[in-house]
């Protein structure tokens, strides 16, 4: 089996940055998808641009890609989860997510990483989806001229209970901004059981910018160890291989954090093993 694998690093959560991607590495993985936070290489701190040539340095000898995440908790409001996102009621809020996606472009550039992910956000209450429709537009095109300024691609990932959640509704968002890449996480595929994991590979195969698996069970938003919900992962790998997908296939269990130190090598050995 010829596909690359990384770990997300809001499964490291617990650990410094450095001690994280030196776990990653010596597992065995190809690349780390690096979920931005106050934490984990903060892209608001002062000194952030050192930062990231450090990092990216420490990336290099450690022989790690990259991928860039931006869905941190409390980055953006310490009060509110996710806020504010592209489709915040207030201009200003919606400024500084437009802001820090720019920002983590800039990032992903100085490292040389394969793409940045991001979402659209949860409508709030009283605001119908045709207002929100039109402030993700506008937020998606300043952010799609920044990815084509920096050179790196912009992968938007469509979660469960935001206003683009499934990859029908990416389809449809793509045709009105056709720079847009698809950021696949196949267990959302059983949460909203629209399309199965593997078919939306090969259906959107040519517009995947990035992909993240993980166990899920059907129905249920909940990240979990491989062999503890109802993925397919053979299935899902095999898709993968039969697209020739040679980007990173990353790693997200979020909810592991406290036992990282285990969880990072027990992941990728099950990865391994269905290929094996």
């Amino acid at each position: 089996m010829s596909l690359r694998f990384a770990y997300n690093t809001n499964g490291a959560a617990n650990h410094r940055l450095d001690d994280a991607l030196m776990l990653i590495a010596e597992a065995g993985y190809d690349g780390v998808a690096l979920t931005l936070d106050h934490h984990h290489l903060d892209p608001f701190a002062d000194e952030w641009k050192r930062e990231t040539e450090r990092v990216g340095r420490l990336l290099d000898t450690l022989r790690l890609g990259s991928v860039i995440e931006t869905g941190a908790r409390y980055l953006l409001d310490p009060r509110v989860k996710h806020e504010p996102t592209l489709i915040a009621p207030e201009a200003e809020g919606r400024a500084r997510r437009v802001a820090f996606l720019c920002r983590a472009l800039d990032i992903a550039a100085l490292l040389g990483s394969e793409t940045v992910s991001f979402w659209a956000g949860v409508p709030q209450a009283g605001i119908d989806h045709a207002t929100a429709r039109g402030w993700l537009d506008d937020g998606l095109a300043r952010v799609l001229d920044h990815a084509e300024a920096v050179g790196i691609d912009a992968s938007f990932e469509p979660e469960p209970g935001m206003l683009v959640e499934t990859v029908g509704d990416y389809a449809a968002l793509a045709t009105r901004h056709p720079r847009l890449r698809l950021a696949l996480d196949t267990g959302h595929c059983l949460v909203t059981q629209d399309i199965a994991p593997e078919t939306a590979i090969r259906d959107y195969a040519a517009a995947i910018g990035t992909v993240a698996v993980e166990d899920m069970r059907r129905g249920d938003h909940t990240h979990l160890p491989f062999g503890q919900g109802d993925m397919d992962m053979s299935a899902v790998l095999a898709a993968l291989e039969e697209i020739g997908y040679r980007r990173l296939v990353c790693v997200e269990l979020s909810r592991e954090s406290p036992r990282a130190h285990q969880a990072i090598p027990e992941a990728i050995d099950y990865l391994k093993g269905i290929a094996a």
